[in-house]
């Protein structure tokens, strides 16, 4: 059980930092603004440092991907948290998407809806304490949605490059939570096969 951990928080921690690779543009002449300019334009072939983005994002995401393997074996025997382990995957496979098509609106909509999706089963299972964390980045994931959406609706795009790369921000926080919580042995998989704890019963 406890190589699965190491191999799921390592596979976390490679998505994770791969997922916020775009903080490179600070240090790459890109010439697109970070505060207008959506993060996704970085992935685009046309952009100079384009494929150097968007392969780092395959990775980011392939990584992901793979943790759903040892998260599923470590996730207790119920399916609100096998249900967070597959969304941790299908994160994966957005990312994966969204780097090879990132103009497209369907990978955007389903990346958003995947962290709903995922936050929402956290905050109904985790224990208390862990929990309300749950809940404030449910809070933040669909603050941040809204806020794009808003930008886009007002037509001028201003300020719409900065609020995407907090939602990296923000997600790559919260994909580092769960990691921290991979480490909290009482609350996963007991040697029995049965759930060690279960804040819903």
């Amino acid at each position: 059980m406890q190589s699965a951990r190491v191999l799921a928080v390592a596979l976390l921690g490679i998505g994770m930092l791969g997922y916020v690779a775009w903080v490179l543009e600070f240090f790459l002449p890109t010439g697109l603004s970070p505060i207008h300019v959506r993060v996704e334009h970085l992935y685009l072939d046309s952009q100079r440092f384009g494929p150097l983005f968007k392969y780092v994002q395959i990775f980011a995401g392939g990584a992901l991907i793979l943790s759903g393997l040892p998260l599923m074996r470590l996730s207790p025997l119920h399916w609100l948290a096998r249900l967070t382990a597959a969304t941790v995957a299908l994160l994966g496979v957005t990312v994966v998407a969204g780097a090879l098509f990132p103009q497209s609106p369907w990978v955007t909509l389903l990346t958003n809806l995947v962290f709903v999706v995922g936050e929402a089963s956290l905050a109904l299972w985790w224990p208390p304490g862990w929990r309300a964390s749950a809940f404030i980045g449910l809070l933040l994931v669909l603050a941040t949605w809204l806020g794009v959406l808003l930008l886009d609706s007002l037509g001028s795009g201003q300020y719409v490059g900065l609020v995407t790369r907090l939602q990296m921000v923000l997600r790559a926080v919260l994909l580092g939570i769960g990691a921290a919580y991979l480490f909290r042995d009482r609350h996963m998989v007991s040697a029995n096969g049965r759930s060690a704890d279960f804040a819903g019963g």
